[in-house]
């Protein structure tokens, strides 16, 4: 039997990079998506496709995860289309990258909001759900730099050392009710998002690492797929490093 069979998870921003890994990973062992994106564009209709052939239920949503009414509405809708949800991924994210001197309050705002703003209202709509069911995993995306910081980035650092607080939290206040909440904490992932910075800074970053490489979309699906199983049903507010060593 498949890890996830017949359970049903929402993945947010899973339109491509490590939200999209996570979605298909999460298919492949029989869960059944909703995932969420700010538009329905040709990225995230391609990856609904990818999805639905592994056979399982399969549908995108648009939805502006930092606003807590259309969060609400959407997790409504999901729950009428699905009836229930055991998993929830907050992966949504953005970055706007500046010293603090020269940050501006905008900056500051649009990270707050979207990385972390975002994860409470989901986890806000979905908790008398999973509370119902008694039972539910909750996957914060965190970040290495969430847990040792890093100049230029005050405001994304800020949000993922939110995600780790708010998981650690909430595993305390639903534990009892069967809900987990842990943390991911990926460190140099090759995504689109890296592909801009030049081969030389890449190499770079790589000879940090102790294993000596920048992680894949798939190493943090895979350790997704471990917290959102029953192979993790005594595992609860935790970070786990996917890094390569980086923090050690």
């Amino acid at each position: 039997m498949k890890l996830l069979e017949g359970k049903t998870a929402i993945v947010t921003g899973a339109a491509r990079g490590i939200g999209k890994a996570i979605a298909l990973k999460f298919a492949s062992e029989g869960a059944n998506i909703a995932f969420t994106d700010l538009n329905i564009d040709e990225n995230a209709q391609a990856t609904e496709k990818e999805i639905a052939a592994f056979g399982v239920k399969v549908k995108a949503y648009a939805s502006n995860a930092a606003n807590f009414e259309d969060t609400h509405k959407v997790v409504d809708e999901i729950v009428k289309d699905f009836g229930r949800v055991d998993i929830l991924v907050n992966n949504a994210g953005i970055t706007r990258d500046g010293l603090m001197m020269r940050m501006s309050e905008q900056q500051w705002d649009m990270v707050i909001n979207v990385n972390l703003k975002s994860a409470f209202n989901f986890v806000h709509a979905l908790t008398p759900v999973m509370m119902r069911q008694r039972s539910g995993s909750i996957i914060n995306m965190s970040s290495v730099v969430g847990v040792s910081g890093n100049a230029g980035q005050a405001n994304y650092s800020a949000s993922k050392a939110g995600m780790i607080g708010l998981a650690k939290s909430i595993a305390k206040e639903l534990g009892s009710r069967g809900v987990r909440a842990n943390c991911i904490a990926p460190g140099f992932i090759i995504t689109e998002m890296t592909h801009a910075l030049s081969e030389e800074v890449r190499k770079q970053w790589a000879e940090q690492i102790p294993l000596k490489r920048g992680g894949t979309p798939e190493d943090v699906a895979n350790t997704a797929l471990y917290l959102a199983s029953d192979l993790s049903s005594y595992v609860t507010g935790q970070v786990i490093h996917v890094c390569g060593g980086m923090n050690t």
